[in-house]
């Protein structure tokens, strides 16, 4: 996906009317013209309520076909108008990304009496009571889908543990007698292979025999272009890499993925990388942090390190880069939603530099009407910028603690393409940056519109590339400049 653009299609906080899926239809020109290659598209199976986002999941196999939980709907509509939806977008030429949610369970039918032992959620590997019965939500039994698609019900003996007691009200986490946590996951928490609801025992014989057949029959109704794969340190990542090659080999394609594992640990997301043989990409959630913390020292970080330490810095290839996304929106559980001045700087980052695929949030493209949260500035044009004009080598000046840039020198392929990007997160400032001879004399405009005069380049190739405080400048041949005015 050299050059590409990805959209995170969705955000938390969606209607829960029922519509989405042909909003997305109703867009796909849109998407397309807009220079996004591939968009993801959030869970489309039945969670716990219509109005679940899809990570409460219910049925894997109820993609809105089906009454259970109250509605036949899901939060974005019925199993025919997703599968439109994937089908309009797939004919524009735009990728889909289905979102896969494995380790957990949530709403079950019935509770069930199981044997366990409560564990300390500060530390998992400890015990700190006895060996109970306790009443755990566990049994599914589809009511409403019976055995279409799939027989198989889950049951206690598929999970390993829980965080509610239905008999007596207490929560807390509860391992289930007999079982162990995934012994390959984070270490977070001692073993972070409980995250919520009824976990997923993927040790289990028969588990592992259900999701790989989900996935295949999963495939086969959608022909999605690519995975993104939900909470990945939480599962075992043996099993991770196992599932994903049976579904690869099953759809005949080496699918484009990318897994979500949420560490601001390097060393972790390089580990996952190497067990799972390099095999996917992971999003760069170190880069998400350098942002997030930029945007709060309001002026005080050293703008020099913006991009160390992450995964793109280390491993580009394997590496989709964000700014934030739907866990990282206010009232969630990772919120840590990036100040909104240093939002246009952190987009021209990914979306602008050479490395990492680029992930767009639908929630800074379009807005976030429900917390009143405006578009992200200039982002459109930033979209359209890289589709156009970020090629060729790249110059990096991360050499002033308050103001960076970077060159792109453009190749013969695109017309007008190169360009100059300058940002500072504290005052006004200008850099001499190299752009490359074959410029000279040319003169360059600043399509973000916030420096005025244009900047012409000398016979070595050089300009004095300026900014405004607290900004970014994203500097274009004049040509370029006229073109994406049109366009956007």
């Amino acid at each position: 996906m050299e050059n590409q653009t990805m959209m995170q299609y969705f955000e938390w906080y969606l209607p829960d009317d029922g519509l989405f899926w042909q909003r997305c239809m109703a867009q796909a020109d849109r998407i397309r013209e807009s220079g996004i290659k591939a968009v993801w598209l959030p869970p489309a199976y039945k969670g716990s309520s219509s109005a679940d986002v899809g990570y409460g999941v219910y049925d894997l196999y109820d993609l809105g076909e089906f009454d259970q939980k109250g509605t036949i709907r899901t939060k974005y509509g019925t199993a025919e108008e997703y599968k439109a939806a994937v089908r309009t977008l797939q004919e524009k030429g735009i990728w889909v990304m289905a979102d896969i949610v494995m380790n957990h369970r949530v709403g079950a039918d019935r509770t069930e009496k199981v044997r366990a032992v409560p564990v300390n959620p500060e530390n998992r590997n400890e015990v700190i009571g006895k060996e109970r019965e306790i009443e755990a939500w566990t049994a599914y039994d589809f009511p409403g889908r019976g055995n279409t698609y799939s027989d198989f019900k889950w049951r206690s003996r598929h999970f390993d543990g829980t965080d509610f007691d239905a008999a007596t009200g207490d929560k807390g986490v509860f391992r289930f007698a007999g079982k162990k946590w995934n012994e390959e996951t984070d270490h977070q928490f001692g073993n972070y292979d409980y995250l919520m609801g009824a976990d997923v025992d993927t040790d289990d014989p028969e588990v592992r025999e259900e999701l790989s057949r989900w996935g295949r029959w999963y495939y086969d109704q959608i022909h999605m272009d690519g995975l993104r794969l939900d909470a990945v340190k939480h599962i075992s990542f043996e099993f991770m890499r196992d599932w994903l090659r049976d579904f690869r080999a099953h759809a005949g394609s080496s699918l484009f993925t990318v897994a979500e594992y949420w560490s601001a640990d390097l060393s972790a997301l390089l580990h996952y990388l190497e067990v799972t043989d390099y095999s996917l990409s992971l999003f760069d959630v170190p880069l998400h942090y350098n942002f997030f913390n930029a945007g709060n020292a309001e002026g005080s970080y050293d703008m020099r390190y913006l991009v160390s330490g992450s995964l793109t810095e280390l491993y580009p290839d394997n590496a989709v880069t964000f700014v934030d996304n739907h866990d990282t929106e206010g009232g969630q559980a990772l919120q840590s939603f990036v100040r909104e001045w240093f939002k246009p700087l952190a987009y021209a980052v990914i979306l602008l530099r050479k490395d990492g695929l680029p992930s767009v949030f639908y929630g800074d493209y379009y807005g976030i009407p429900a917390n009143n949260t405006p578009p992200v500035f200039n982002l459109v044009k930033m979209v359209t910028i890289r589709k156009l004009y970020a090629y060729g080598e790249q110059r990096d000046y991360f050499d002033d603690p308050e103001i960076v840039g970077w060159t792109r020198e453009g190749d013969d392929e695109h017309p007008w393409s190169g360009l100059a990007v300058l940002m500072s997160d504290g005052g006004d400032g200008s850099k001499k940056m190299l752009i490359g001879k074959k410029f000279a004399g040319a003169r360059f405009m600043d399509i973000m519109e916030k420096c005025i005069d244009p900047v012409i380049i000398d016979e070595e190739g050089y300009g004095l590339f300026g900014t405004a405080g607290r900004n970014v400048a994203v500097w274009v041949t004049e040509e370029a400049y006229a073109r994406v005015r049109v366009e956007v």
